[in-house]
């Protein structure tokens, strides 16, 4: 990166690390979801951006670390952190169970059975007395934004450290060797098992924790919130409008749409939605890549109609 990347990285640091200082209430609350939504996000593309794999399972992982920390602090009485830990546990074994069998699928046939796991977690949760089956769990209530805002930036900074050791480790290299050709990164020695499980695994964790910490933010959980597959959909869209398979794309995403959306609903509220969707359709349109990517040609100079014509016509449109 060159100094001045370095610089607006910094300056952008030091606003978001500030902002409960001198942000309203309102903008806090605001940066809370933008920040969990950044870390999903990342998460996902650990799976999707960088093994290739489009998973629509990570809001499974959302809703069990969402009722890791629930079961702990309503139903046995422990600390947030213990609950944070209980819902890392498990989406880790959650991971590791079904993992191994559900990424020996490809393509369509892997994301139409990550889709069904989360109606499948939800039907499962509604039947068990200990997560309050239907009716759900009230956890006590902590009025302290500054709190969970400082744990939601933390969790985007270490889940943003995670994605940039990942295009500088072995690990990263032969995920994305995946992503480009699986069979032939097995041929060249590289454990594709493996590797897919511990990327789904780590991409989990991740959402896990997104998910315990948003939990006790809003203090109420019933399993059709927790295991909403339009969450799945929203943390893709961001990471592909921000740019998957990027560091920073994801990020960037998230704060992008989440401040759009925020405007859309405030300004025009009734049909915020279909002004949504025409933004989401147009960016995957005109710059399929991402907004890195066309931040990147727009820095080399090389960002022209003639690109963005050729992404239409790609399209077919």
């Amino acid at each position: 990166m060159k100094a001045w990347q370095w610089i607006g990285l910094a300056v952008a640091l030091s606003v978001l690390a500030s902002l409960p200082w001198w942000g309203s209430d309102v903008m806090v609350q605001f940066g809370i979801n933008a920040l969990l939504l950044a870390v999903l996000a990342q998460g996902w593309n650990i799976i999707g951006g960088y093994t290739g794999y489009a998973s629509f399972g990570n809001s499974v992982f959302y809703g069990l670390g969402s009722y890791g920390v629930a079961i702990a602090m309503v139903q046995w009485h422990l600390p947030f952190a213990f609950g944070l830990a209980f819902g890392v546990l498990l989406a880790v074994v959650f991971a590791l169970l079904l993992g191994v069998p559900v990424l020996r699928l490809r393509g369509h046939y892997f994301a139409i059975a990550t889709l069904a796991l989360a109606g499948v977690m939800a039907a499962i949760v509604s039947n068990v007395p200990l997560a309050g089956q239907n009716i759900g769990l009230v956890l006590p209530p902590l009025n302290d934004d500054r709190l969970f805002y400082g744990l939601a930036l933390g969790l985007m900074l270490i889940s943003t450290g995670v994605v940039w050791w990942l295009t500088r480790s072995r690990f990263g290299f032969g995920l994305i060797a995946i992503r480009e050709n699986e069979d032939g990164a097995a041929v060249m020695g590289v454990n594709t098992t493996l590797y897919k499980v511990m990327a789904f695994t780590l991409s989990g964790v991740l959402s896990a924790l997104a998910g315990g910490i948003h939990a006790y933010w809003i203090t109420f959980l019933d399993p059709e919130s927790a295991f909403d597959i339009g969450l799945n959909v929203k943390m893709i869209i961001m990471a592909v409008f921000g740019g998957a398979g990027t560091v920073l794309g994801p990020v960037i995403g998230a704060f992008t749409l989440s401040a759009i959306s925020e405007w859309l609903s405030s300004e025009v509220t009734s049909i915020a939605t279909l002004f949504f969707g025409v933004v989401i359709i147009a960016a995957v349109v005109l710059m399929p890549h991402g907004l890195m990517d066309l931040a990147r040609r727009a820095r080399l100079g090389t960002l022209t109609w003639r690109y963005l014509g050729e992404n239409v016509r790609a399209n077919k449109l």
